[in-house]
């Protein structure tokens, strides 16, 4: 009995720091096309395929098109936010080459709990 209690210990440990890993706060800050990071900032094609640590990135392939919406700021200078069809996420700026500049003039806001949530099926996962 004590060795089954130990096993699932365990695992709810193991789901626990899955679930903190893919929620942790990214960034505090980001750049956008408007206050609001509703306009599309610029077009870019996927100079190489991509598959993120978890639900929060955006998977693509090399020569896909994303449309750009936001880019991470001061603490993660590295990671922009797009979407490419229905699927959106984060991905690193080193992956892909800018195509279209349709924003020129960047606004700096405050990232939201929302800007880091990870969609599993019908669930929500906040920090």
């Amino acid at each position: 009995m004590p060795r089954i209690l130990d096993q699932i210990i365990l695992l709810l440990l193991i789901s626990c720091l899955t679930r903190l890993q893919s929620t942790k706060v990214l960034s505090e800050w980001k750049k956008c096309g408007d206050w609001e990071c509703e306009t599309a900032m610029s077009r870019v094609q996927a100079t190489t395929d991509y598959l993120g640590p978890d639900c929060r990135y955006l998977n693509f392939k090399a020569g896909e098109e994303i449309m750009v919406y936001s880019k991470l700021s001061r603490k993660n200078e590295n990671l922009w936010t797009g979407s490419k069809g229905k699927d959106f996420g984060y991905f690193p700026k080193d992956a892909v080459k800018v195509e279209e500049v349709l924003i020129a003039d960047e606004v700096e806001v405050l990232t939201k709990e929302a800007d880091f949530l990870c969609l599993h099926g019908d669930q929500y996962t906040f920090e």
